[in-house]
């Protein structure tokens, strides 16, 4: 990679100059006195570069200062797809690098020069020099710094954000599929039935039934049309009951016996129950009433389908417009339990992905917050997302429980992955900082949890040992601050 063509400076005429340049170009600002501006460049090394140069690397430790006299640079950052979502030209006169150097954080940037770049550079050590010796100086950066890492988050926040939504947005169409392709199985097996139903009933009403077989059949219709959802049977009894339907039906000459004995007994028929119509109906006439049953109880099977499947699709409408709308209406009464719910709904896929146990406690009697709750869905997702991410491919377990406690609202999320290192704890809402891999997180987004909930008067706490993690957010109950 190249880099920067440097030469130290040590004559006086060069840095008369220098300074003259730095008081002309204003960079810290008009009233910077001569004698920090002389401190400064004392320490400095001109640097001059040809345009298209790669000055920093994101994955490089960006550990200098740079004062931009002339030139341009881009600035620049990248997803963990590798996608741009911030990618600006600095102009001279401008001055960089400051915030890795005083965050202790990697850059995470790349710099790459537009134009050819003429300018200064001062090493750490140099940098805390001037920063130790020049009051002025050091205002100047520090405020810079706060103005660019607010809207650094800002940018990371709404990226995370945006994110977040290309996920779920993935995530919700996988789910949106799974309702609909059971609904279209289902509206097609109806259809089957129906057919095959009008078949069977003209069939009867050539032939005809006594009395003893109309109630037979009428009753055990009644008792198919009455079921509304499987029998709980366990799939050691299930299998056994179907067995025992099958070998009873394929006895009787049933043509279909082991494609009928699933269904009827699902709809918590017993081979006993289908002795009345051995004793009404002549060997040759059974297969005819058996497969009207069996037809009627698949059909309230596929009515159920149905239902299920318009109830997911249902929920999950119900779910993005409380995800999508929440902190927009101003001023309302927030379920954190419903709040938490939605994002669950929202995320599901993810669980599925990796087969993740979930297990919901949600406190009883839970006031509502009456407040703008704009950003706690974004709390949710953020903790169950760095949740899903921590637990192991096999066996992971997330708990979510929430409780009044005292004069505070908790919420804890906890999961059964690896854990953090007490040297990770210490830093772990530092921003930038990320324990998970290079381009996976960026490490804001718990910064940007802890900035959500102070705006609620709120906290995180974390609690780590291997095998266990548990994030705790503490919300008062009264919002009317």
């Amino acid at each position: 990679m190249a880099t920067f063509a440097d030469c130290l400076v040590n004559s006086v005429e060069w840095q008369r100059a220098a300074i003259a340049e730095l008081q002309r170009l204003q960079v810290f600002g008009p009233d910077a006195p001569e004698s920090e501006l002389a401190c400064l460049v004392a320490v400095a090394q001109e640097q001059h570069t040809a345009a298209g140069v790669v000055l920093v690397d994101e994955v490089d430790n960006l550990n200098e200062f740079h004062i931009l006299l002339e030139g341009k640079v881009r600035v620049s950052r990248k997803d963990a797809k590798g996608n741009f979502y911030f990618n600006k030209v600095v102009e001279a006169p401008e001055f960089m690098g400051e915030v890795p150097l005083l965050s202790g954080m990697p850059a995470q940037i790349n710099l790459v020069t537009v134009t050819e770049v003429r300018g200064l550079r001062l090493d750490a050590d140099a940098f805390w020099h001037g920063m130790a010796e020049c009051p002025h100086l050091r205002a100047v950066v520090l405020s810079e710094m706060r103005l660019r890492m607010r809207g650094l988050q800002q940018q990371q926040s709404q990226q995370e954000k945006l994110a977040m939504l290309g996920t779920m947005t993935a995530g919700l169409m996988h789910e949106l599929n799974n309702p609909g392709a059971a609904a279209r199985r289902a509206a097609s097996q109806l259809r089957s039935n129906l057919q095959r139903m009008h078949a069977l009933a003209r069939s009867f009403s050539e032939r005809g039934h006594t009395p003893d077989q109309r109630a037979c059949l009428t009753g055990l219709q009644e008792r198919a049309l009455s079921v509304r959802s499987e029998s709980c049977m366990s799939s050691i009894q299930q299998s056994d009951a179907e067995e025992e339907m099958g070998v009873w039906m394929d006895e009787r000459g049933i043509s279909k016996a082991w494609e009928f004995a699933p269904v009827l007994v699902a709809s918590g028929i017993e081979p006993g129950d289908l002795n009345c119509l051995a004793n009404v109906f002549s060997p040759g006439e059974l297969s005819e009433p058996i497969e009207w049953l069996e037809a009627t109880a698949s059909s309230m099977q596929m009515v159920s389908l149905v239902e299920d499947s318009v109830a997911r699709v249902t929920e999950l409408a119900q779910a993005v417009k409380t995800y999508a709308h929440e902190g927009q209406a101003g001023i309302q009464d927030v379920d954190l339990n419903e709040s938490i719910h939605t994002t669950v709904v929202m995320m599901k896929h993810k669980l599925r992905e990796k087969n993740i146990r979930m297990q919901k406690d949600f406190g009883p009697n839970m006031p509502k917050l009456h407040c703008m709750c704009s950003g706690l869905n974004q709390v949710w997702t953020n903790l169950l997302d760095n949740a899903i991410d921590a637990v192991p491919s096999e066996g992971g377990m997330i708990a979510v429980h929430t409780a009044r406690v005292g004069d505070e609202l908790e919420v804890s999320i906890t999961d059964n992955g690896a854990g953090i290192s007490p040297e990770a704890q210490e830093h772990i809402f530092d921003p930038f900082f990320t324990t998970k891999a290079a381009g996976v997180g960026s490490g804001m987004g718990l910064g940007i949890v802890r900035q959500i909930l102070e705006s609620y008067h709120g906290r995180l706490e974390l609690e780590s040992k291997p095998g266990r993690t548990q994030f705790t957010v503490r919300i008062p109950a009264d919002q009317n601050f």
